[in-house]
């Protein structure tokens, strides 16, 4: 069942709930009428997640809300969901900064439920869109894809640093090239697994053959990217996506002597930075628009870092309108080259 955020009014309500997700435990913390009850244990496995979530069915009107987590809020958070509990899913962020303003002094998972309640109680609701299983899905071979890449990275690296001594016994190196040659393998058929997922649905289709239209945006690029972009909340703007990525530039400026340089925030889903950071980096050799774009960056003044980050958010907004739009990636319309 779907719940709409305009059916909601959190004035009118007076139980609110808090749950502060961990690896292992699940605290509830529920306020009535603005009274805080003890909190209660539950252990994140299944059963346990079913008894939490049939225990808040019962509680007709409850706002419940939970941080985004890692992947350890997502099972509770889909349970919730299904079973038509108004849920609210912030970003850790935000519940850092609304505690800081509730001039919180301890830090305990009792006290971060509080929180979550309380954020609950006096912050506007807005439901938690669940995305489907297939993005789910599609999401999960992305990041394992990711993983073992980085790790297929850190063998190279071993491999490189051990082929520069020659009194490295050559089992070592086998065993190196081993596993270098395993995980690649591993990538191979997970990215195979994801593209019949993929051409299973037509929505899904659609989206990856409109990423691979930009120069620089492979098959496995375009995976990663999906399995991040398409588990936003929808609706989202191409600045709101930017700051979700955490690409929005972040000022410190204050009277006349603190001037610190303008860095990227760093704020949002890392996932998004990395799947974006290749492309960007293939585009602006490979396509003259791209490359343009960032040489008059550079000539400018820019670092080549702080320019293919510039890069890296020109494409996202891009991507924001191909997608919303329907179209493919035109590259003239990326940066107009000087006549």
């Amino acid at each position: 069942m779907t719940i709409q955020s305009e059916k909601i009014v959190p004035e009118l309500q007076s139980l609110f709930a808090g749950i502060d997700v961990g690896a292992e435990e699940l605290i509830l913390l529920i306020r009535k009428n603005a009274t805080s009850y003890k909190a209660q244990k539950f252990t994140n496995t299944p059963a346990d997640r079913a008894r939490l979530v049939k225990k808040l069915v019962n509680l007709p009107g409850i706002v419940v809300c939970l941080e985004a987590t890692g992947v350890y809020h997502f099972d509770l958070s889909i349970a919730l969901h299904d079973a038509g509990v108004a849920l609210m899913v912030v970003n850790p962020k935000s519940s850092h900064n609304f505690a800081k303003v509730l001039m919180k002094n301890s830090k305990t998972d009792a006290v971060d439920a509080e929180t979550l309640a309380q954020y609950a109680e006096r912050m506007d609701f807005v439901a938690w869109a669940r995305p489907s299983d297939e993005k789910i899905a599609l999401r999960s071979f992305a990041r394992r894809i990711d993983a073992l890449t980085r790790q297929k990275a850190a063998a190279k690296n071993q491999l490189h640093a051990l082929s520069a001594s020659k009194k490295n016994p050559k089992a070592v190196l086998r065993d190196v090239n081993l596993s270098i040659s395993q995980l690649e393998k591993r990538i191979d058929c997970l990215s195979k697994e994801a593209l019949v997922l993929i051409k299973k649905h037509a929505d899904l289709e659609r989206v990856f053959k409109l990423l691979t239209s930009v120069k620089g945006i492979a098959q496995t690029s375009a995976i990663a990217l999906m399995g991040e972009l398409l588990l936003l909340p929808q609706g989202l703007s191409h600045r709101e996506w930017v700051k979700f990525a955490g690409l929005d530039p972040r000022a410190f400026d204050s009277g006349k002597s603190v001037h610190k340089k303008t860095r990227i925030s760093k704020a949002g889903n890392r996932h998004i930075r990395s799947a974006l950071y290749m492309p960007a980096l293939s585009a602006k050799q490979h396509d003259p628009y791209v490359k343009a774009y960032f040489q008059h960056l550079v000539d400018n003044g820019k670092l080549p870092l702080q320019a293919l980050c510039a890069v890296m958010r020109k494409l996202l907004h891009a991507i924001h309108g191909m997608l919303k739009y329907d179209k493919q990636f035109d590259n003239t319309r990326f940066y107009a080259i000087p006549a």
